[in-house]
């Protein structure tokens, strides 16, 4: 990467760093890949130091008048750097020839399988070497063309010192030997992948051709004739291995090798009898508990799998280790003894790994979610296949150990192939649902329970492949028949372990990391993590464990499949530390450091940022807006200085983004203002975060709660539950309120008016006293109370208040009024009706009054007139006379107005 930091590269040219470097202290003698390695230089021949060329009489950019003096200059020795080149030039011939010859034992007619994997070996290593060549001239190829570029072109007119055309040519020759040497690694490096290809495409080839071959039909008359004229020689075959075995042990059964034959069967039956009644033992699980923790599952699992299967292992080992270190079976029924001492380990991994899971008999220790009778049918139908096909592996070894015919080795492995095709659907067929189980649902349908049986999607991938592997021997496909089994069998195994060690990861990784176990307990007081932040790594790492553990099956599920682990592993590896496309490289490495190195530039730039703000830019006189904007322009400054260094070191050089800030303001000039505009909002918002996901804001008429914050626009869904897309360009430049950016506590504030005759001191220390009894009101700062007005009839008052979360403001607000009222109402602070409706205040109508009393007056002495001649005044309607009438109107028109006084002042 040095040669992405023209400051630093400078500096180590100007060092005469890279000039003396030479590749060949990065190329130690050492041999190139596997087989066909390049001699070490003590080892090779000597040959004479070859003479320097001459350097050419002249060039068409040196033109003719400089010819006589540089065909006069006599040739010069070698330097230094030339030696250099010359070494990297002998090794890559080395690899040339290396490649050539691996290249030519593949290409041949007869090229196997052997052949293609001593081709493989070894490459990666070449590969390699190759790389590190290119990499290490990269920067003396770039130094070479700098230093001509120096010297600058030829002149058109006049001539040039003869010192400065040696100068240019010398210079001119440093580049071209430099740039040959590479473009030779390079085409070296094509060359070696090629052949990675071509050994994965014959591959791939050879595999699909022998898993397709066909072979006569099971249902082949044919076939069976030939196997019924083939069995007597078959027998002669195996009555002759026989006597070579007897004959063998009377050779060879001495009592020292006897002896030791004896000691593994007996080693072996001993380790079996052990796993049958001893481990068990060891490994058992208590039927007395019946709520047994996820943990003591497990764990109980790994022991009756691991017992159950390592003695198995070791005693068929014993037995075939006695055999062949003994010499007393033939070389040929070696593979027949170790058919069938492995199948009964295979058998014993199968029946162990069912116990383990299914717990036959123990439900509360089953870690599977299954049933009772299904965990029985699974552990009997794995069991059985499993027998089946140690049988047929064994019959497939006896047949190679006596070279029997081809007719008897198809209908062998075909009938295997239809036996555990015919099992499984056997199997199959037990997990249907039963006609009793239908005839009891009455009424609605009712869906089984899950843990009664085998899925539908996995009954229906069974029934395939059973249908499958049974249907392949019958049209001629045994092979295929065959491979359809093991894999079916292997792929089952891996998934059984796969999902017993990631359940054991959950468990055991995340169940100690979270939660107050004694592991979480330590970690949280040593090293001071939150226990929220210890379940954020227990997600993390039980998530990593999953991905890995899933990957390495999957690898080992698809090796059968003529997926080669070697070809995996150099692509990953090559992903990872970087491949081409065109002239850009991309290595997630270089992404992953360069990401790193972006990180630790933020994080500095915080910490200096924290440094100006609280410790060094407060003890200056500068003001407070001053100081905001320094630390401000610190933090953009260090985020753009770390940005351009992490763009360095990913080889991103500032021509590059030159490019991509040309092509961005020709789109900005096609009418991406908007969209641009909204873009760099919301890069700002994300950045300096004035407004975060769950903050309650108020933009113009609409409050809400920001819900997704987008490059483009940003969500905030209101209290109605509608959802309003806002620009973010709006939130830019306009203004808006955010209740929530410094911390999520509110303020409540509540109007109350009290009667002007009641206690103001006691009014308030009552209204504190109800906001102090509130839950969610905070005691620091304390509720206060503020009067702010003295009113005519009233006191006005207002109860402020600080609550823990300002979305609960409507709620404490109602509470609190609901409160007050009813502790002032009862102390009688405050009016029985509202203020609107409790006083009527008349002022300016006394000398209305007063009139209107002296006209009643009056009135009233006439009338005491008009008593005096009661005859002469006729009785009115209602039997009241006109005086009498006027008298009553008079006092009733004086009664409202005393009335209306007296009532003037008290509540209506």
């Amino acid at each position: 990467m040095l040669s992405s930091l023209p400051g630093l590269r400078r500096l180590a040219r100007s060092a005469g760093l890279i000039a003396g470097l030479g590749v060949s202290a990065l190329l130690p003698n050492a041999a190139i890949g596997q087989g066909q390695a390049a001699p070490p230089a003590a080892q090779q021949p000597a040959s004479p130091p070859k003479p320097a060329p001459a350097q050419p009489a002249a060039t068409p950019a040196q033109g003719q008048a400089a010819a006589p003096a540089l065909a006069a200059k006599p040739a010069q020795p070698k330097t230094p750097v030339s030696e250099a080149l010359q070494t990297v030039r002998d090794r890559l011939e080395g690899i040339k020839t290396d490649l050539e010859a691996r290249e030519k034992s593949i290409t041949g007619p007869n090229a196997g399988p052997g052949d293609l994997t001593r081709a493989r070996d070894g490459l990666d290593a070449v590969a390699d070497r190759l790389r590190t060549i290119i990499d290490a001239l990269a920067p003396r190829l770039d130094a070479a063309r700098e230093r001509l570029e120096q010297i600058g072109p030829k002149p058109k007119e006049g001539e040039e010192g003869e010192d400065v055309a040696r100068e240019r040519a010398e210079r001119e020759q440093a580049v071209n030997d430099v740039d040959g040497t590479q473009r030779l690694a390079k085409s070296l490096l094509v060359q070696s992948d090629q052949i990675v290809d071509q050994i994965a495409n014959r591959r791939r080839a050879a595999f699909t051709r022998g898993l397709l071959e066909r072979s006569s039909s099971l249902l082949s008359p044919d076939l069976w004739m030939r196997v019924a004229a083939d069995i007597p020689r078959d027998i002669t075959s195996l009555k002759s291995g026989l006597d070579d075995t007897l004959t063998l042990f009377r050779r060879n059964g001495t009592l020292w090798n006897l002896l030791v034959l004896g000691l593994a069967f007996g080693l072996s039956f001993a380790l079996y009898f052990g796993r049958r009644n001893i481990a068990p033992r060891l490994g058992r699980r208590d039927t007395a508990v019946t709520d047994p923790s996820r943990r003591r599952k497990l764990l109980a699992a790994w022991r009756v799998l691991l017992l159950g299967t390592l003695p198995a292992v070791a005693g068929s080992y014993a037995i075939y280790y006695a055999l062949d270190a003994t010499e007393l079976l033939p070389v040929r029924f070696l593979p027949v003894a170790s058919a069938i001492v492995g199948g009964f380990a295979f058998v014993a991994f199968v029946q162990a790994s069912a116990d383990a899971l299914l717990a036959v008999g123990k439900p509360a220790w089953r870690p599977a979610p299954v049933s009772d009778a299904a965990a029985w049918r699974i552990s009997a139908l794995a069991v059985s296949i499993a027998v089946v096909i140690t049988v047929s592996k064994s019959l497939e070894a006896l047949n190679s150990a006596i070279y029997a015919a081809l007719p008897i080795s198809i209908a062998t492995r075909g009938l295997g192939a239809v036996a555990a095709a015919a099992l499984l659907a056997i199997g199959l067929h037990r997990f249907a649902d039963t006609a009793e189980k239908e005839e009891e649902c009455f009424g609605p349908y009712v869906a089984a329970d899950a843990s009664s049986g085998i899925g539908g999607p996995l009954r229906l991938l069974g029934w395939a492949a059973a249908a499958v592997i049974a249907v392949a021997p019958l049209v001629g496909y045994v092979a295929l028949s065959s491979f359809l089994v093991d894999q079916l069998i292997w792929a089952a195994g891996l998934i059984v372990l796969l999902w017993l060690l990631m359940a054991s990861a959950d468990t055991l990784i995340g169940g100690s990391l979270s939660g107050e176990t004694r592991l979480a307990t330590t970690l949280q007081a040593n090293t001071g993590l939150r226990r929220r932040s210890l379940n954020q790594i227990a997600v993390l790492a039980t998530g990593a464990a999953r991905v890995l553990l899933i990957a390495i099956a999957a690898l080992l599920i698809l090796a059968p499949w003529g997926l080669d682990s070697t070809d995996v592993f150099s692509s990953i590896r090559t992903a990872f530390f970087g491949f081409k496309i065109g002239d850009v490289t991309i290595s997630l490495s270089a992404i992953a450091l360069g990401i790193t190195i972006l990180g630790v530039g933020v994080f500095i730039t915080r910490g200096i940022q924290r440094w100006l703000e609280n410790t060094y830019l407060p003890a200056t006189d500068l003001d407070a807006g001053l100081r905001n904007s320094i630390s401000t322009v610190a933090g953009y400054v260090g985020f753009l200085l770390t940005l351009a260094l992490a763009f360095s070191y990913l080889g991103l050089s500032l021509e590059k983004l030159t490019i991509v800030a040309g092509a961005l303001s020709v789109g900005i000039g096609f009418g991406l203002q908007s969209i641009v505009n909204n873009f760099v909002s919301g890069l700002l918002l994300l950045w300096e975060r004035p407004i975060r996901v769950g903050d309650q804001v108020l933009i113009g008429d609409s409050e809400g709660i920001v819900k997704r914050i987008s490059v483009r626009s940003t969500e905030i869904q209101t209290f109605d539950r509608s959802a309003v897309i806002v620009p973010n360009s709006n939130l830019i430049s306009g203004i808006v309120k955010n209740r929530v950016r410094g911390d999520r506590t509110g303020r409540v504030i509540i109007a109350v008016s009290v009667l002007r005759n009641q206690d103001p001191v006691r009014a308030a220390e009552m209204m504190v006293a109800c906001a102090s009894a509130h839950p969610d009101v905070l005691k620091q700062p304390p509720p206060r109370v503020v009067f702010k007005k003295i009113g005519d009839p009233f006191l006005e008052f207002e109860l402020v208040a600080m609550i823990v979360d300002v979305n609960l403001s409507q709620k404490v607000q109602s509470d609190l009024n609901f409160s007050v009222f009813k502790t002032l109402s009862d102390a009688e602070f405050i009016p029985p009706m509202g203020p609107a409706s409790s006083f009527i205040t008349v002022q300016g109508l006394e000398p209305v009054r007063d009139a209107l009393g002296q006209i009643a007056h009056a009135v009233g002495n006439t009338q005491t007139v008009a008593v005096a001649a009661p005859a002469e005044a006729p009785a009115g309607e209602g039997g009241s006379s006109p005086v009498s009438g006027s008298r009553d109107e008079s006092r009733r028109a004086d009664g409202q107005w005393d009335g209306g006084r007296r009532k003037l002042g008290q509540p209506s």
